[in-house]
């Protein structure tokens, strides 16, 4: 479990299964996330293989609550995409109404810290739709640069991608910076 100010990076809970089931079934959050809404099995399915994968290696797309009232926002986290399998990547999913409160942004600087701190990570990326200008933003926001555009295939439909990318040594600077600014 990791806490930021505002919000807890967790395993999934059972209490959480139905807010995540409703997000994963929205199709305005689905839309650059294969397009199709999930199942409440297959929301289901995956939040047990997340908290399998996080207490197996430490890594995982957690459930994002809010501090202040223990509201589910959705999840985010470390995880390894069959497209880069020697890379880690950053990704994150919040339900509509928690968009544009800078959630993703405070949770995805969370686990760049545990990637260059704790798992000393060489580098880290993120992978999103390229028409995606809302995740693309939280990339930029946490310092990640453009780092290659390409197709991936998901499900058997190929896709426009972009990647984005932060090494830790860019990471380490920007805390530096971000001290000498407090």
């Amino acid at each position: 479990m990791r806490t930021t100010d505002r919000l807890v990076l967790r395993p999934f809970r059972d209490e959480d299964l139905p807010a995540w089931a409703a997000m994963n079934a929205d199709p305005e959050v689905m839309e650059f996330l294969g397009g199709e809404p999930l199942t409440r099995e297959k929301s289901d399915w995956i939040a047990g293989a997340v908290n399998a994968q996080h207490e197996a290696e430490g890594i995982g797309f957690l459930a994002i609550e809010r501090r202040s009232d223990g509201a589910f926002l959705g999840a985010g986290g470390l995880q390894r995409e069959p497209w880069y399998p020697d890379e880690m990547e950053l990704g994150w999913r919040l339900a509509r109404e928690y968009w544009g409160h800078g959630y993703a942004t405070e949770a995805a600087k969370s686990w760049l810290a545990y990637a260059f701190t704790e798992l000393d990570l060489p580098r880290v990326i993120s992978i999103t739709d390229a028409p995606n200008l809302r995740s693309i933003a939280v990339m930029k926001r946490i310092g990640m640069t453009f780092d290659h555009a390409a197709e991936l295939v998901e499900d058997g439909v190929p896709f426009d991608a972009v990647i984005y990318s932060i090494t830790a040594a860019a990471w380490s600077n920007l805390q530096q910076e971000a001290a000498l600014k407090s």
